[in-house]
């Protein structure tokens, strides 16, 4: 049985291999002399695109880069275990995210230079929970802290203690 191809075929082939080789071309691999590696997209002579970028320490973030800073949707895995899904802005948590620690608990809300603030919740690894605002790190503001055992404290805290107005049920 002989097989032909088709112009049309051989067009379409011809284009799948460009396509191709031109994405290729856009993928390159820095080494740096501390150690880190980046594998990912360079336009202008910087990172700029899809990449992964290894610290020397282990450390590896997965995602968007403009202008060699992590820039947009991302993944950050510390190597101690803490995962960090979402938002970045020159190289910090900015925007919204999703942020494990090793501990077990898991915080998930908005982030300002790579700290909790504005709403947010975090789960903690003993069951409680805070539905509420963060400021700089902290619970500040209105929020709800849900026990383990069912309690709940409805009102104000201030560098992450209860302060100010509350109820507790």
């Amino acid at each position: 049985m002989q097989r032909t191809i088709t112009i049309k075929t051989l067009l379409f082939l011809l284009f799948i291999s460009l396509v191709s080789v031109s994405y290729a071309q856009n993928i390159e691999t820095i080494n740096y002399a501390s150690g880190d590696i980046y594998v990912g997209e360079l336009r202008n002579g910087e990172l700029n695109g899809q990449g992964t970028y290894t610290n020397a320490n282990g450390d590896v973030y997965v995602g968007e880069f403009r202008d060699d800073f992590f820039n947009g949707q991302g993944t950050y895995t510390y190597v101690n275990g803490e995962v960090y899904v979402g938002e970045f802005r020159n190289d910090l948590f900015n925007g919204q995210g999703t942020l494990a620690f090793a501990s077990g608990d898991v915080y998930v809300g908005e982030f300002r230079d790579d700290q909790r603030n504005g709403q947010g919740t975090i789960t903690l690894a003993s069951g409680d929970v805070y539905v509420g605002v963060f400021r700089e790190g902290q619970r500040n503001g209105r929020g709800t802290y849900t026990f383990a055992n069912g309690d709940v404290y409805v009102g104000e805290f201030r560098d992450g203690h209860y302060n100010g107005q509350g109820i507790t049920t």
